[in-house]
């Protein structure tokens, strides 16, 4: 039987969906051993399952898989980061111009009610309401591209990356230097202006990329459990 007949009831995401996520939030964090048994309780899923599920991971390059050891979430370097991001720059502003020719009017105004929230969390000081919506924006902007090919690499992208967008997103004065490229990308966007949205995209993940080789290697402890 199927996962989906097996593991979990409708309407749930799959067990490795699941995982990503967990991964993805940082409720594990990297070099952490991810123990089929722990997982089948965790996911309420068979260890088929939860071993299928972890080698589909491991394709993403989201788990690192180890001889006779099992799984454990893979680290991913400074220098790792820095060329992810430079791929992301190629990608994202492929969909930004995608989107700026397929948005609509009802999108127009979603866009632009992102923007003035991503604006209230800056002014409020409010850095992990920042970066969610930082992520819900470049989520949406992929959606509206229409670019599925490469909306599904940037999320498999973005899952790697992580740890080290959220390292960034602390960092004293950041969300200032990155609200007005926002900002520029929605416009571009909402205009219809293709060449602009990628002009933009791109000018933004160069300043992502600038910013992560100025970086220190230091932990910045998570705000939440």
């Amino acid at each position: 039987m199927t996962e989906s007949a097996v593991d979990r009831q409708p309407g749930q995401p799959s067990v490795t969906a699941a995982i990503r996520d967990a991964i993805v939030r940082g409720e594990f964090v990297p070099n952490q051993r991810l123990v089929e048994a722990d997982l089948c309780g965790q996911f309420s899923a068979s260890r088929a399952t939860v071993r299928s599920a972890l080698i589909e991971l491991a394709n993403e390059g989201l788990v690192e898989r180890m001889q006779n050891r099992g799984a454990r979430v893979r680290a991913v370097s400074l220098e790792e980061a820095v060329e992810i991001s430079e791929v992301r720059m190629m990608l994202e502003a492929l969909c930004a111009a995608k989107a700026a020719e397929r948005i609509s009017d009802e999108e127009i105004i979603e866009l632009r009610e992102l923007g003035e929230a991503i604006r209230a969390a800056v002014a409020g000081g409010d850095v992990v309401g920042y970066s969610n919506l930082n992520q819900r924006l470049h989520r949406r902007v992929r959606e509206i591209s229409g670019q599925r090919t490469a909306a599904g690499l940037l999320e498999r992208l973005r899952g790697q990356s992580v740890r080290h967008q959220f390292r960034l997103a602390m960092r004293p004065g950041r969300p200032q230097v990155s609200l007005p490229e926002h900002l520029a990308i929605i416009d571009a966007i909402c205009a219809h202006r293709p060449d602009e949205a990628a002009e933009a995209t791109r000018a933004h993940l160069a300043s992502v990329i600038e910013a992560l080789r100025a970086s220190d290697t230091a932990d910045i402890s998570p705000l939440h459990p």
